[in-house]
């Protein structure tokens, strides 16, 4: 073989493998500043793993929490304002009096949670999923704001 298609035959078989690594997005020493100060405003949480954690009252302001994993978490008075948790799973968390005001709320999976109280104004709520939700005293609804 020549030395050009011998590159060009080690760099196919490389590349597929680059592609389909795992990307861990969310930024591990914010993580820990989240979970050891309970706040953590601006911080980079994408695709974070926080399920079942208890972040009651914890300030995660303008936080990008896109794609998160906040299964089972208490987010109680949590303040979640300009926030960004598209496509984030917040399955059966409890938000009550949480704010996510002007937060990005775009694709959330929000079934069987309890978001009693929780300020939504100005956030955005396309395609959120409340399929067996509990919002009361929310402005949230299917469909959206």
């Amino acid at each position: 073989m020549k030395p050009r298609t011998t590159l060009l035959t080690a760099i196919s078989l490389i590349v597929p493998l680059l592609l389909s690594a795992p990307v861990q997005a969310e930024n591990p020493t914010h993580v820990a500043q989240l979970l050891e100060s309970r706040a953590c405003a601006g911080c980079d949480l994408r695709g974070a793993d926080l399920s079942g954690q208890h972040l009651i009252g914890v300030d995660l302001r303008t936080a990008n929490l896109a794609g998160a994993n906040l299964t089972d978490a208490n987010l109680e008075g949590a303040d979640l304002t300009g926030a960004n948790l598209s496509g984030a799973d917040l399955t059966d968390a409890f938000a009550t009096n949480a704010s996510f005001t002007n937060a990005n709320l775009t694709n959330a999976n929000f079934s069987d949670a309890t978001v009693y109280h929780a300020d939504t104004a100005g956030a955005t709520v396309t395609g959120i999923n409340l399929a067996g939700a509990e919002t009361d005293g929310s402005n949230m609804n299917v469909g959206g704001d």
